[in-house]
């Protein structure tokens, strides 16, 4: 299993941990942000590929800012893969 450690850019989160064992995601924990809406979207994650997960956050903007937390989390899976 390998641990992606990733301090996200222009948002409130402040540090990502992801687990990630045979290009599947197994756990996610993230330090700061919106602790309910990051809660959600660890748990949904959980036992997605990565490939999938990218897919689905890459892009996602908050608000007026040019990112957001699943685009952050988006961003250090993609250090994932090189």
């Amino acid at each position: 299993m390998e641990t992606i450690q990733y301090q996200p850019k222009g948002v409130c989160a402040r540090h990502m941990e992801i687990d990630v064992e045979q290009g599947v995601i197994q756990n996610c924990r993230v330090t700061g942000g919106c602790s309910g809406n990051l809660q959600g979207i660890s748990s949904l994650i959980q036992g997605m590929p990565v490939d999938e997960a990218i897919s689905r956050m890459e892009g996602i903007r908050c608000g007026m800012k040019n990112t957001s937390c699943p685009d952050q989390l988006a961003q250090a899976l993609k250090t994932y893969k090189g």
